[in-house]
């Protein structure tokens, strides 16, 4: 198993393209990075959770926070959901990125009951992605946050134990000082 990042240290860099080709940095030097892991593309949970991301952009971008958000799943199938995020989304469908920094799957991501209520509520929506087969990646991926400063140290780091175990957006501002 891969050693998770810790608070205090320095995030190993990273560099990558986002879904529409655009080459982004993790840390941005410019301003505070939140670096999510969610699971796959349709992923009821995931959706309802990132849509209060996009409502609440403007007030992230205000305190200088950079959204990336990394799925398991190809540019393909992310394009048509997350394609209109107004943050960087980042696919990873040999889930290369979820080894290297420690995020992991189990049955608890969907067995938890704490998980449902999301499933449902996401599951309830009209634009909700919808899924054909079984997701690239499978169902189990947990999330993970993590909140890197400017000058590239991990000021917080959160593994999620269940599909819904993620930072809010009042978390996310809470955390930037």
């Amino acid at each position: 198993m891969t050693p998770r990042i810790v608070p205090r240290q320095p995030f190993p860099p990273l560099r990558v393209r986002n879904i529409h080709g655009i080459e982004i940095s993790v840390p941005d030097t410019d301003r505070w990075t939140h670096l999510q892991f969610r699971r796959f593309a349709g992923c009821p949970v995931c959706n309802l959770h990132l849509q209060s991301f996009v409502a609440r952009h403007d007030e992230l971008a205000n305190r200088a926070i950079n959204e990336v958000v990394v799925f398991h799943s190809s540019d393909e199938e992310l394009l048509p959901y997350q394609g209109r995020f107004p943050f960087d989304v980042v696919s990873d469908p040999k889930k290369t990125l979820y080894h290297r920094y420690g995020v992991e799957a189990s049955i608890w991501a969907v067995v938890d009951p704490r998980a449902w209520l999301a499933s449902l509520k996401g599951n309830l929506r009209r634009d909700k992605p919808v899924l054909k087969g079984m997701p690239n990646g499978g169902i189990l991926g947990l999330p993970a946050d993590f909140l890197i400063a400017p000058d590239g140290n991990v000021v917080a780091a959160h593994y999620g134990q269940h599909a819904d175990d993620q930072w809010s957006v009042d978390e996310v501002l809470q955390t930037v000082p």
